[in-house]
């Protein structure tokens, strides 16, 4: 059998002039804010920005036409995680990403991930059970934080005693050392960290590849429909990928949901009382929060984007915070409105690399919602706490919140 797949190990001969480094600070101060939306929505018309040798594009139309454009703005060895391998299929360009694509899309499938939802209710509840009758949590370290990752256990056949495993491997690669730490140090964090989970994994595919079960690692080892294999390279840099986006992105969704919800009694009343609205609620959140508020593409050539030009190797910032903004696209863009109808949001981004994982995170988010409101309804930020966000990605790490018992 064939190893078709296999080709991606070897580096791009056309990468760019740099790996963009969200950990430690290219992001930009768009990323940072507490409050974004106000000044998100200011900048859709300017259509395209410089920042630096960098253009950053805002408006709707010009978001979707960068993320359409593979053969301008590349996505190849481009995001900077301690990695050694590329990160499959995000950081691999058309046509290549679609062979990737071809294998992972039916494995996070509609289907699929329906068929998880009384599993992912139940572990829902497994985190609640475990601060429920005290009347107060931290939301972040006691739910967000330990739920989308438990749920990655169960799609990969991983036992809960490897949580504590991952959750330390996630936050090594995205949340590696402190503010404190110089750049350099964080970097070798990641770059330690980044060895270890390609171990990790490694270890794990040869048990699958001995004992083959019903799980996504499984798959990964197993015979495609078309009769090849992947290369172990190429497994274990999906593996990387997936532990990153499966782990974190959701997290930071939870929070950025409930420090609304805590800060907004009437909108979290209405979850809680028509729970009907909660799968629009899920879409008008992240359009309005944005968890990753931007991606990142470099221009294969000069090239001219809006009013600004963008030189070849140098980056393009996707603001997709501000294109969910625009109101030629989304009547009254700046009013929260959980019950709206017809809602394009590209919080998933969009074009040839759109979430792998979305229909997984809506379901989570959807049940999450559902199971909280209706074990409880009546909930505050904590007293005397206040939310604050950490970039790169939009996240408070300590939410605190408190229910009557």
């Amino acid at each position: 059998m064939s190893e078709g797949l296999g080709m991606s190990a070897t580096k791009r001969a056309d990468a760019p002039v740099a790996r963009f480094d969200f950990v430690n600070g290219q992001s930009g101060t768009v990323l940072s804010a507490a409050d974004p939306q106000p000044r998100n929505h200011a900048l859709v018309e300017q259509n395209a920005i410089a920042l630096g040798s960098s253009v950053m594009v805002n408006s709707r139309k010009l978001v979707s036409e960068t993320l359409q454009n593979s053969a301008d703005f590349s996505s190849a060895d481009l995001v900077e995680q301690g990695n050694t391998r590329p990160l499959i299929p995000l950081g691999i360009d058309p046509p290549d990403h679609g062979r990737y694509r071809r294998l992972l899309d039916p494995l996070f499938s509609p289907r699929r991930m329906e068929a998880q939802e009384a599993d992912i209710a139940e572990r829902v509840n497994h985190f609640i059970d475990g601060f429920f009758d005290r009347g107060t949590c931290d939301f972040t370290a006691e739910f967000a934080e330990l739920f989308p990752s438990s749920v990655f256990l169960g799609l990969m056949g991983l036992p809960w005693e490897q949580l504590d495993t991952l959750v330390r491997m996630r936050d090594g690669l995205l949340h590696p050392g402190t503010s404190e730490m110089t750049a350099e140090q964080r970097s070798t964090i990641q770059r330690e960290t980044a060895q270890e989970v390609y171990a990790y994994f490694g270890r794990v595919l040869d048990e699958r590849a001995a004992d083959p079960r019903d799980d996504i690692l499984s798959a990964l080892v197993g015979e495609q429909p078309d009769g090849s294999r992947l290369s172990r390279d190429d497994a274990l840099s999906i593996c990387f990928v997936l532990l990153t986006a499966g782990l974190d992105t959701v997290t930071d969704s939870l929070t950025c949901f409930w420090a609304y919800l805590a800060r907004h009694p009437q909108q979290r009343r209405q979850l809680a009382t028509d729970p009907d609205v909660i799968p629009r609620a899920v879409e008008e959140l992240l359009r309005w929060e944005t968890p990753v508020p931007l991606v990142v593409r470099w221009a294969r050539q000069d090239n001219q984007i809006g009013d600004q030009v963008v030189g070849a190797g140098h980056h393009v910032l996707v603001n997709l915070s501000s294109a969910n903004l625009d109101p030629a696209e989304f009547p009254d863009p700046l009013e929260v409105n959980l019950d709206r109808r017809g809602n394009p949001h590209l919080a998933f981004g969009g074009g040839p690399h759109r979430c792998l994982g979305s229909h997984l995170a809506r379901r989570e988010l959807r049940i999450a919602l559902g199971e909280w409101h209706r074990r409880i309804p009546e909930y505050t930020l904590a007293a005397g706490y206040e939310v604050r966000y950490r970039p790169p990605l939009r996240f408070v790490p300590d939410l605190q919140l408190s229910w009557p018992t």
